[in-house]
C-alpha cells in the first residue's frame, strides 16, 4: 500500500497493518501515535526509534509473533530450493540436507531451554547452513548478549516488513 493510503487507515486497519510486521503491543500502540508520517524514510526511523525504547518483555512479545524453527518437515518446506529460499534472494543456495535441517530443530530447541525464547534471526539471504552456524555461534552467549542480538534482528525483520508492506499494490 502507500504510504498515504497507510497514514489514513482507520486504527484498527493500521493495527492490524502494523501487527504483521511486528506483533509487540507497545510497539503498535506508539506507531499509531506518530502517524502520520512525512515519507517512508521517517515510518522506517520512528520504527527503529520506538523499537530502541522498548523493553525486554516488549522484545519477548515481539519474538513470540515468530513460528519456532523445530518441526524439521516444515523446515523441508522452507529450504525446498533456492527459489523459495528467503524469496529467491539467495540464489546460489543449496538445497538444505536433512543433516542440516535435523540440526536447526535441534539447535532451536537447545536455543530454547538457554534462553527462554526462539531463536530470531533475520533470515533474508540466509540459506539452512549459514542459519545453523549463527544458531551455534549464539549459543555461546549471556542472556544479556543474546536478547540485545535477538532484539536487532527483530529489528531488521521488521523494517524488511515495513517495506513489503509499502511495496504492496492496493
Amino acid at each position: 500500500m502507500k504510504l498515504e493510503t497507510f497514514n489514513k487507515l482507520p486504527a484498527a486497519e493500521c493495527e492490524n497493518a502494523l501487527n504483521q510486521c511486528c506483533v509487540a503491543t507497545r510497539w503498535i500502540e506508539q506507531m499509531l501515535q506518530a502517524r502520520p508520517f512525512a515519507d517512508a524514510e521517517a515510518l522506517f526511523e520512528t520504527a527503529e526509534r520506538v523499537w530502541a525504547g522498548l523493553s525486554m518483555p516488549d522484545y519477548l512479545e515481539a519474538f513470540e509473533g515468530h513460528p519456532k524453527i523445530g518441526d524439521v518437515s516444515s523446515l523441508k518446506k522452507k529450504y525446498a530450493s533456492t527459489k523459495q529460499l528467503a524469496a529467491g534472494e539467495q540464489s546460489g543456495a543449496s538445497v538444505a540436507s536433512d543433516e542440516v535441517l535435523r540440526a536447526l530443530a535441534e539447535g532451536n530447541d537447545e536455543y530454547e531451554q538457554r534462553f527462554g525464547f526462539i531463536f530470531i534471526v533475520c533470515a533474508t539471504g540466509k540459506s539452512a547452513e549459514e542459519m545453523l552456524a549463527l544458531l551455534q555461534a549464539r549459543l555461546g552467549n549471556d542472556l544479556m548478549t543474546e536478547l540485545n542480538i535477538a532484539a536487532g534482528e527483530q529489528a531488521k525483520i521488521t523494517r524488511l516488513r515495513l517495506e513489503k508492506m509499502l511495496a504492496e499494490q492496493e
